[in-house]
């Protein structure tokens, strides 16, 4: 079995055929499909989601690209959204300085507030970082981040070893797969099996061989096999693996039992 930890199925890309989406990905051996909030619709609509469809979990948050429209009321939704049994994380939260859609202060403050919102509901960040290591790591120390997943892994071998040391988590895409990704398999090499998960970030960021084309959940399992390629180990181990993993960080075997008990 898989998890991705990190999709967006309630886009408008899925609006065609999202039954169907989910049915491909039950039917590729996905156990659960974490969906991903990036700003209060977004979130709005992946709890939504997540209460439709048993093998979906949610997480609320504000992306850096939407900090400059965050306010007081946005705020108020996603801590109320928040409280909903299937949200399992805040997030996608975070530092973007590739594109800068919002202003650097306005990223920091959304940040901020938003770790806090996570320590107030205990629940675990999914953090968004992209050309902006030092800012990120700096904050996290500042606010004493205890539990964190770095989505679409993206950095260094400084930044890896910066985040492990502080005890999160990596999740890698389906990127791995690209031609010109060697950089990253170079870290898929070193990096702890027990510290990493997987993730598509559906509709983006398809696997090579369906570039141009709409990401989907079940294509993780392509990303799957690309670290068993590169480890020299078992496909099954890595889905092992990285389950447990995604388990463990999501706490979703605590929802499991919620789920049991609610059926």
């Amino acid at each position: 079995m898989l998890i991705d930890t990190h999709c967006h199925l309630d886009f408008p890309e899925y609006d065609s055929d999202r039954d169907a989406v989910i049915q491909r990905a039950k039917d590729n051996n996905l156990e659960y499909v974490i969906n991903v909030g990036s700003d209060v619709q977004n979130s709005r609509r992946a709890v939504l989601l997540s209460r439709k469809y048993d093998m979906i979990f949610a997480a609320v948050g504000c992306h850096p690209h939407d900090a400059d429209g965050f306010n007081e009321q946005a705020y108020n939704d996603l801590e109320e959204l928040s409280r909903d049994n299937k949200v399992v994380a805040i997030g996608e939260i975070g530092l973007d300085y590739y594109r800068n859609l919002s202003s650097v202060d306005n990223q920091k403050n959304v940040f901020v507030r938003l770790i806090r919102l996570a320590a107030i509901r205990k629940l675990p960040l999914v953090i968004h970082s992209r050309q902006a290591p030092e800012d990120t790591l700096a904050i996290l120390r500042q606010e004493q981040v205890k539990e964190a997943i770095i989505h679409c892994f993206s950095g260094d071998a400084d930044f890896m070893r910066q985040c492990l040391d502080l005890g999160y988590y990596l999740s890698f895409t389906c990127n791995i797969t690209y031609k010109k990704a060697e950089n990253l398999r170079q870290l898929l090499k070193i990096a702890p099996l027990d510290r990493i998960c997987l993730e598509t970030d559906a509709p983006y960021l398809s696997p090579e061989g369906y570039r141009g084309k709409r990401n989907e959940p079940w294509f993780v399992k392509m990303a799957a096999e690309e670290i068993a390629r590169v480890r020299g180990i078992s496909f099954e181990g890595v889905c092992r693996a990285t389950t447990e993993n995604a388990k463990k960080f999501f706490n979703l075997k605590s929802q499991e039992q919620v789920l049991k008990h609610i059926l």
